[in-house]
């Protein structure tokens, strides 16, 4: 007996997901133990976007499909999440924090909504799929150091009231690995740069919705 399609499907699926869900767990210490090294810049490559949109648009694009991008992706950002908490409470002593259940809607949805338009976009050509690639690359710009660099550029006060030079060449280089990374195209790439500037800029507004959201 062979068993059905979706039997052979899924097995296949399951060791995947069971090391992404592991990788999570591992993540997610290591964020709660890089946030009290006393190390500011560990503590930023947590606490910022671009190490986590770079995680999450890596295994979007290993994915065979763009449901297992979806799938593996919430798994790897719940298992995180879950871990991040969990040392926080149980070995740390901080108590639960009521974020923990909000955190693991928007891992099933916001980042398995993220890591699908990623795969969709990484095997495409064209427009739509270059703004896709420039919406996660505006990303860590929008949510990292650039931003209050940008702030105090034009005078207004600073997101975070610090400036981190190591997380800033981070944001940049986790930018400009997804633009050249990702697409399958340099079609696809010029698209992404154009759009580059105004992606950012609606993930800027997308990131402060989300952080009144968490907030």
């Amino acid at each position: 007996m062979t068993g059905t399609p979706t039997s052979r499907g899924t097995r296949p699926e399951l060791p995947a997901v069971g090391s992404f869900l592991l990788l999570g767990v591992l993540a997610g210490v290591a964020a709660k133990v890089a946030d009290e090294s006393g190390w500011r810049w560990a503590a930023d490559l947590g606490s910022y976007p671009a190490a986590w949109v770079l995680a999450v648009a890596l295994i979007a694009r290993s994915a065979p499909s763009v449901a297992t991008a979806a799938i593996r992706s919430a798994v790897f950002f719940a298992a995180m999440t879950v871990a991040y908490y969990t040392w926080a409470a149980a070995v740390l002593g901080f108590g639960w924090n009521s974020l923990l259940p909000v955190w693991l809607v928007l891992s099933g949805t916001a980042v398995a909504v993220f890591a699908a338009a990623v795969r969709w976009a990484d095997r495409r050509t064209g427009l739509g799929p270059g703004a896709v690639i420039a919406g996660a690359a505006g990303l860590p710009i929008a949510g990292g150091e650039f931003a209050d660099l940008w702030h105090a550029a034009v005078g207004t006060p600073a997101g975070s009231g610090r400036l981190d030079p190591v997380q800033a060449a981070v944001d940049a280089v986790v930018a400009v690995v997804l633009v050249v990374v990702l697409p399958c195209s340099s079609r696809t790439r010029l698209w992404a740069v154009a759009f580059l500037v105004p992606a950012t800029v609606v993930a800027g507004t997308l990131l402060h919705v989300l952080r009144t959201v968490t907030g």
